[in-house]
């Protein structure tokens, strides 16, 4: 409130793992930085609705534990889990690595309350599965990245705790394979995939070279590969699910090879190949890095079409990761091999052109999960829908009329 009346810029701040700048300002008048570190409690906890109480600054990977300790699941599930704090998971509807199964952040909150730009506090902290009591304030604060106000607490969805999880990854000859794969995997298994991670040869040379104690499933990376995480309805099912989907996929073309979680260390191994590709990717050094998606059937065209049309700019190497189930992908940029990522930095915005001008002609997202932020405001005025810009304006000038609220971010 006091911050409106003196037209105070406010910064919220959470863990301060955002990808798009959404927590840093380089210009504009002197600000508050507006941080949720100490809002930490989390509990109560519901079991019997299957319902969690957290406060803005709980780190993800705390509140996956409370829910554990009440033998419950919350999904949610991010490189960054050990510090992102659940306001910023939901002010930024994060993704990760379970969205094919449970859905985004939004899909996994009931209530919220939060405080807007004039002060007002909105106190929506119900757990109900059914509220139809006028404009869904809830799901407006959630992906607002701090622009109409500041989350501060929240009732979030939780689920039973499957009775095991299963991880394999079995080597596919391009994207089509693994999307028939992935057609073929929910044909069987249904619902109970909760992920599917496409990983490129790059993807894996890269965490080889970077960091080489990083255990690889084979003994040749094979050119693209997928991460599936299976949750059997009941433990006799397990194995036998995995061995007759891949023999099945073996028949019919789609994968070459195969390796299946046989225990619960080792599925955390394979994982760790797929954690450790953005560090590798940093050690490395892209040009520039995108988050995007498609229609799942414009997948394979994409990456396709969008190599041939960056070989015309000069030599790149590709590296092509994400999670291919919401086809959301990771679609980042390095120089030829021995050639250093500041001789191409003029092309950086030429670049990131070319793949967003494809994603949106697909009829993609040039931003799948990590937001607008600032890094992204112009992307969002070139390819976002003018109606829906102009809306979310009137939305901005309505709740935060002094226009104090992480100023820049999102919207010019």
């Amino acid at each position: 409130r006091l911050c409106h009346e003196t037209a105070t810029p406010v910064i919220p701040y959470g863990g301060g793992t955002g990808y798009v700048c959404g927590h840093l300002a380089k210009d504009g008048p002197p600000a508050v930085i507006l941080t949720t570190e100490r809002m930490t409690k989390i509990g109560p906890i519901w079991p019997e609705e299957n319902v969690i109480a957290v406060e803005a600054g709980a780190v993800l990977s705390e509140v996956q534990a409370a829910a554990a300790s009440a033998d419950r699941l919350f999904p949610l599930s991010l490189a960054s889990q050990g510090s992102c704090r659940l306001g910023g998971n939901l002010a930024t509807n994060a993704g990760g690595v379970n969205v094919l199964r449970y859905g985004n952040t939004r899909d996994l909150c009931l209530g919220i309350e939060a405080v807007l730009g004039d002060g007002t506090v909105v106190r929506q902290l119900n757990r109900l599965r059914k509220d139809n009591t006028g404009y869904d304030i809830r799901n407006l604060l959630i992906g607002s990245e701090g622009t109409l106000g500041i989350i501060t607490a929240a009732r979030l969805r939780l689920f039973a705790r499957p009775y095991q999880v299963m991880s394999a990854v079995m080597a596919v000859s391009n994207p089509q394979a693994a999307l028939s794969l992935l057609s073929l995997a929910q044909k069987h298994m249904g619902d109970t995939i909760s992920a599917f991670e496409l990983i490129d040869r790059t993807a894996m040379t890269f965490v080889a070279r970077a960091l080489p104690d990083i255990r690889q499933p084979f003994k040749q990376p094979p050119d693209w590969m997928v991460l599936i995480d299976y949750t059997p309805p009941r433990i006799e099912d397990a194995g036998n699910q995995f061995e007759a989907l891949f023999t099945q996929a073996y028949e019919q073309g789609y994968v070459s090879d195969g390796v299946i979680g046989q225990s619960q260390a080792h599925n955390d191994e394979l994982w760790k190949l797929r954690e450790s590709i953005p560090e590798a990717n940093r050690r490395i050094g892209a040009i520039c890095s995108h988050d995007i998606s498609l229609p799942l059937g414009e997948v394979a065209a994409f990456i396709q079409n969008c190599e041939q049309l960056l070989a015309r700019l000069g030599q790149f190497r590709i590296n092509c990761f994400g999670h291919l189930g919401d086809g959301n992908l990771h679609y980042n940029v390095f120089p030829a091999d021995g050639v250093s990522r500041d001789d191409h930095l003029c092309q950086a915005e030429q670049i990131s052109e070319v793949v967003h001008d494809l994603a949106s002609a697909m009829g993609g997202s040039v931003s799948a999960e990590h937001g607008i932020g600032r890094a992204k405001v112009e992307a969002l005025e070139k390819y976002g829908d003018p109606g829906k810009v102009h809306a979310m304006r009137a939305i901005k000038a309505a709740l935060d009329p002094v226009g104090i609220m992480n100023p820049g971010a999102m919207l010019r």
